[in-house]
């Protein structure tokens, strides 16, 4: 399941950068390709800041996760550690680090989105 959740990120990842690239390279006119070039940064922007607030949840996530641990090794094995179950900490713990990966991949997409972006409005 990870390596198809992270196949389908690329390669959609992937599509979106060719369709910028593609886009503005056989736009003629500098207003039209600017407009366009405007359009994929305020874009960028938006699912940056979207991958900004994943980051911090995935934080958030990753800091209860280690209070869980923490617990669990203080209480034992007891009713508590009935409810506690070490295999659903070890899951939120990969689902949490696939996330951050998926997110680096579409930050490093964006990035590159971006320097298409700026490439093309100050070059001819």
């Amino acid at each position: 399941m990870n390596f198809t959740g992270l196949a389908y990120r690329f390669l959609s990842n992937f599509l979106f950068l060719a369709a910028v690239y593609l886009s503005l390279n056989y736009i003629e006119n500098y207003q039209n390709r600017a407009v366009l070039a405007l359009v994929i940064l305020i874009y960028a922007g938006m699912r940056a800041v979207t991958v900004v607030r994943t980051f911090h949840f995935f934080g958030r996530i990753e800091k209860l996760e280690m209070d869980v641990r923490r617990l669990t090794g203080m209480l034992g094995d007891g009713p508590v550690g009935q409810v506690i179950n070490k295999q659903v900490v070890s899951d939120v713990g990969s689902l949490r680090k696939d996330g951050e990966q998926k997110s680096y991949m579409d930050l490093f997409f964006l990035a590159a989105g971006v320097i298409l972006c700026v490439s093309k409005l100050i070059g001819k």
